[in-house]
């Protein structure tokens, strides 16, 4: 029996009750009808306790034993809330509310506040740090960007740890926490802080939690009017519940018992605010006669994926470390993790770039493939090569899909077509739905091929073109669709914050992936003092961080790329070294004699990898300060220093890249970045050899459109053409 963890797109709802439990696991199996009672289920990466858990609510719909509108299901971020009103919808048990503990406890303080409180609930703030920023001005406190920001997470670590102002430095001195200011001083803004929200009438994201909790803490008729409606609770990723939440959930509950939790502690990576994996941990101490079911069969990842990873888990330490779960994966071998080292960070950017193109020639799609970083600042290097290689890529972090502006639009404009039928002009010559909808949002900005250039018309292109893929996905799944039934499944998805897929390949930081899969992972930049951070200074912290990287290494269905860069900049000196937590695991290093897996793996060195000479530093050549940022490496100056750029030779070249980029059916910048063109434009090359030494012009592209940017550079329009060989 295997049980997968994605399904088709729009799989048929199961007949009955029973049907519901198809293609479970026994130990799936097993959650799905505990149905009474705490239940604990211990999940470990890729053993799809999302499919357990939903199909466990749906059963219970199904079967009538649960009513959808009795069963509150919450969890952690907006797009698994998302993913699960979208499975338990497919499962035939669409009433069952799945939210955020945020957007759960809004909406109560919503509702409750005239009876509770009288008058409208005050505005919710929706970013904190201009407030944050007022405050410390008021305590004539300076504070930079970096450390306003790390200031405003740290009042949102004291809010949901029930940390009060005045509280804030003994907590911190005894919690052993490394505060961004003196600890006096945040206190002294935090106050102020507190002071200006009342001031102003608002309120932020963890008072909706502290004022639920007051609520129902003084107001036991509104608490047992809530009770009474919820009747079953389902809590996902339980690693993660800071104690506030704990408060709320507790109330919640009652004197009742009817709670499923969901977790593993060796995911617990968020610490940082205010989580903590004590809940999962004692769970059964608190409840003794929980049911518990661990569920350890990976369907997710390789063998060889599953292999590192438990081997990663095994050196660990600590109480999380003791619970951890050894994976068994269910899938067929795959390829040896790669292991690469670099001589510098932009050539280990650059190869990166390489093997991810060598990934989709050979048939991965791009949006299949992830590249994640320690932290978001190491993204630039990786936008800039994956770039230069013609990769089209996507940062994680953006709005919510149905959220954006043109899909809101397109909506619209697909909703007006449904309506008018066959009196719409524009389907007059659709043959099927997907041709229907190519019509309809040709009107608003799509096009067969993508647009020249990136930034907001490539964004908003893509946002397009993901409606027509879920439009040609729907028709082949449901025989016989309408633009009416397609219109309907969107409003659904919106509902339920289910996105289709946008291509591309994902940028992102490993806090960010959490929850995320790929067919092929690229962890990068593994060396100390990035991995583990540097300012992970205690045991608990170094353990978080080889967490972190676990979640990394699991995110991987089938290829897994780890590297690591022995100096910043080319030339540098060869300081770093690759991250204790590979130790024991890759080839060569050695055995820590507890480490199970051994080495295994391949070991290739970034010289070899690259096929790249080692570089000296690179020098401003306006002041001769050696440059560090990839950015300015490719201008070959600081930004800061003055520039002599061609305005109009730059313009010539970009009105060649966008004419180029059309042609190609690519963005403009997988021709040459905006930074390669100023740089051409700075220099001025006559010669191959000096348009070959400009970064982002690589023997591939000097091959492709030397000839045409030498001859603009000399005067001319460039209009050679390319080969595409």
């Amino acid at each position: 029996m295997t049980a997968a963890t994605h399904s088709t797109l729009f799989p048929q709802v199961p007949e009955t009750a029973d049907a519901v439990l198809d293609g479970l696991d026994p130990e799936q199996r097993e959650v799905a009808l505990a149905l009474t009672g705490p239940v604990c289920v211990l999940a470990g990466a890729g053993t799809g306790k999302t499919r357990a858990i939903t199909h466990r609510i749906a059963y219970g719909v199904r079967s009538g034993r649960l009513q959808p509108a009795s069963v509150l299901a919450v969890t952690f971020t907006n797009r698994a809330a998302g993913e699960m009103r979208g499975r338990l919808r497919q499962l035939g048990a669409g009433g069952v509310q799945a939210r955020t503990f945020h957007s759960a406890a809004l909406r109560q303080l919503q509702f409750f506040w005239p009876k509770a409180v009288g008058g409208d609930l005050p505005r919710l703030l929706e970013r904190k740090i201009q407030l944050v920023a007022d405050a410390a001005a008021r305590c004539r406190i300076r504070l930079d960007r970096n450390e306003l920001r790390d200031v405003t997470g740290e009042i949102e670590w004291a809010k949901v740890t029930q940390t009060v102002p005045a509280d804030y430095p003994a907590i911190v001195a005894k919690a052993h926490r490394d505060a961004p200011r003196d600890p006096a001083e945040i206190s002294q803004i935090y106050a102020m802080y507190e002071q200006l929200k009342r001031d102003r009438s608002v309120i932020d994201f963890e008072d909706v939690l502290l004022l639920t909790v007051g609520i129902l803490q003084d107001r036991h008729d509104i608490a047992d009017q809530i009770r009474s409606q919820y009747q079953h609770f389902v809590v996902d990723e339980y690693q993660d519940v800071s104690p506030l939440q704990q408060r709320l959930l507790d109330l919640w509950l009652g004197d009742r018992d009817n709670l499923c939790v969901v977790g593993d502690a060796s995911q617990t990576i968020y610490s940082f605010t205010g989580a903590t994996p004590d809940h999962l941990l004692n769970f059964r101490t608190r409840h003794p006669g929980a049911t518990v079911v661990k569920l350890v069969r990976d369907y997710r990842s390789t063998p060889q994926v599953v292999h590192l990873a438990n081997g990663l888990l095994s050196q660990a330490r600590g109480r999380a470390a003791e619970h951890r779960l050894e994976l068994i994966s269910q899938r067929d071998p795959g390829p040896d993790p790669v292991y690469t080292e670099y001589a510098d960070e932009p050539t280990e950017a650059e190869g990166t770039a390489r093997r991810v193109r060598d990934l989709i020639a050979a048939g991965v799609p791009a949006g299949e493939i992830a590249v994640l970083y320690r932290i978001n600042a190491q993204s630039e290097v990786y936008e800039q090569a994956l770039a230069d290689a013609g990769v089209p890529y996507q940062l994680r972090g953006a709005e919510r899909f149905f959220e954006r502006q043109e899909v809101r639009e397109a909506g619209i404009a697909l909703r007006g077509a449904a309506r008018a039928g066959g009196n719409d002009s524009l389907l007059d010559d659709a043959e099927d739905l997907p041709a229907q909808v190519r019509a309809v949002l040709s009107t608003k900005g799509w096009t067969s091929q993508p647009p020249a250039g990136s930034g907001a018309v490539r964004d908003r292109w893509e946002s397009l073109a993901a409606l027509v893929r879920l439009a040609e996905d729907f028709a082949r799944a449901r025989s016989g669709a309408t633009l009416s039934d397609l219109v309907a499944e969107l409003d659904e998805r919106a509902a339920a914050q289910h996105a289709p897929t946008v291509q591309g390949v994902t940028l992102a930081s490993l806090h960010s992936a959490k929850g995320l899969e790929w067919d092929a992972v690229f962890l990068v930049g593994l060396t100390e003092g990035m991995m583990p951070i540097t300012y992970a200074k205690t045991d608990e912290q170094i353990e978080e961080e080889r967490r972190l990287l676990y979640v990394g290494v699991t995110r991987a269905r089938h290829h897994l790329t780890l590297s690591w860069a022995l100096s910043r900049s080319p030339g540098g000196r060869a300081s770093r070294r690759p991250s204790r937590f590979l130790k024991g695991l890759r080839p060569g290093s050695g055995s820590l004699g507890t480490v199970a897996s051994g080495g295994s793996g391949s070991f290739e060195r970034g010289a070899a990898a690259g096929r790249r000479k080692p570089r000296g530093p690179v020098l401003c050549r306006v002041c001769g300060a050696t440059l560090t940022e990839a950015g300015a490496m490719k201008l070959m100056r600081c930004e800061d220093c003055p520039s002599d750029m061609d305005e109009a030779l730059y313009e010539r070249l970009r009105d060649w890249r966008a004419d180029q980029a059309r042609e190609l059916g690519q963005p403009a910048y997988c021709v040459f970045t905006d930074k390669t063109l100023m740089a051409i434009a700075e220099r001025v090359p006559a010669t191959g050899g000096e348009l070959s030494s400009i970064s982002g012009v690589g023997a591939r592209k000097l091959d492709r459109f030397g000839t045409d940017v030498l001859a603009i550079c000399a005067g001319g329009d460039g209009g050679a053409g390319h080969d595409d060989g």
